[in-house]
């Protein structure tokens, strides 16, 4: 193979646009995939102030940067969204978000940081299923 023939190498994630950029690319995908674009769809109403939102939480997760860790609670709005989807929320819907995740992370991105967002997204994805289904099983 010849040097110009390889792929150049992507570079990693290290501002806010790079952030923005990814988030952004990758809820474009979420949107349009025929498990999780209904529930994202019928939740969000303003998908610009989510779309921010979202930036804010990557930003402080991959940068340490950003609005700050009290801003968030992503425990709360999962239970939220499977409570307003019926208890509906499977371990395949967070398959799919990993795997649409990780595909957007690779075509955009390579390094410390990209590879830091799959796996804290891998562990937080474990960790929200698990509370989503203890909130189910708690007696109101």
């Amino acid at each position: 193979m010849h040097p110009s023939d390889q792929l150049p190498l992507q570079k990693d994630i290290t501002s806010r646009i790079d952030v923005s950029r990814l988030v952004r690319t990758f809820y474009s995908k979420v949107r349009l995939h025929d498990a999780l674009g209904p529930i994202f769809n019928g939740i969000i109403d303003d998908w610009e102030s989510h779309l921010e939102r979202l930036t804010d939480f990557w930003e402080m997760i991959l940068l340490q940067t950003g609005p700050g860790a009290g801003k968030f609670n992503p425990v709360a709005v999962h239970k939220s969204v499977d409570r307003q989807v019926n208890n509906s929320i499977e371990q395949r819907h967070f398959g799919n978000w990993l795997e649409l995740w990780f595909r957007t992370i690779e075509e955009l991105y390579q390094g410390e940081n990209a590879n830091y967002a799959k796996e804290h997204a891998r562990n937080m994805a474990h960790i929200l299923f698990f509370r989503i289904l203890e909130g189910r099983s708690v007696k109101k």
